[in-house]
């Protein structure tokens, strides 16, 4: 089985658990979200409108309101983040693995964003957490500015 077969069927089972425990009913149209959601847009960050748009071309019977309700069961259930990059606009995003941790980078002008790691930011976070008697348990790294092509575009 591939890495992104396994992410994908774990994610299944945790969402699976946990709409048990919520007393939930499995659905179709979730089981067509979850598939749209981990198979199209791992690594990106989509709106409710966008993914939407996507899955009412093949599934027209499936409203707003069940996509929106469903990212929410996601985040909850643990296998989704959102994220609010300052305009206005929650985005959600597909989480490949647990233990892995990201930050992101925004252009201000196009609104493009870029993902990256840096073992020497996690490093220094802790550093700092660490000399002031801070328990760290998590935390979002957002840096805003010009992307290249937008800089050269001034």
């Amino acid at each position: 089985m591939t890495p992104v077969a396994q992410m994908k069927m774990d994610r299944r089972k945790t969402f699976n658990e946990f709409i048990s425990r919520k007393r939930l009913k499995s659905t179709k149209q979730r089981d067509v979200i979850f598939e749209e959601f981990f198979g199209n847009y791992m690594g990106r960050h989509v709106t409710v409108e966008e993914l939407y748009e996507d899955i009412k071309r093949k599934y027209p019977y499936i409203g707003f309101a069940t996509v929106y309700r469903t990212l929410k069961l996601f985040r909850e259930s643990g296998i989704a983040s959102e994220r609010n990059f300052g305009d206005g606009k929650a985005r959600y995003e597909p989480i490949r693995d647990e233990r892995e941790h990201h930050h992101h980078m925004i252009c201000t002008e196009c609104g493009k964003i870029y993902e990256f790691a840096n073992n020497q930011v996690e490093s220094c976070l802790n550093q700092i957490a660490k000399l002031n008697e801070f328990k760290l348990e998590n935390h979002k790294l957002e840096i805003y500015g010009l992307c290249s092509s937008c800089r050269e575009s001034r």
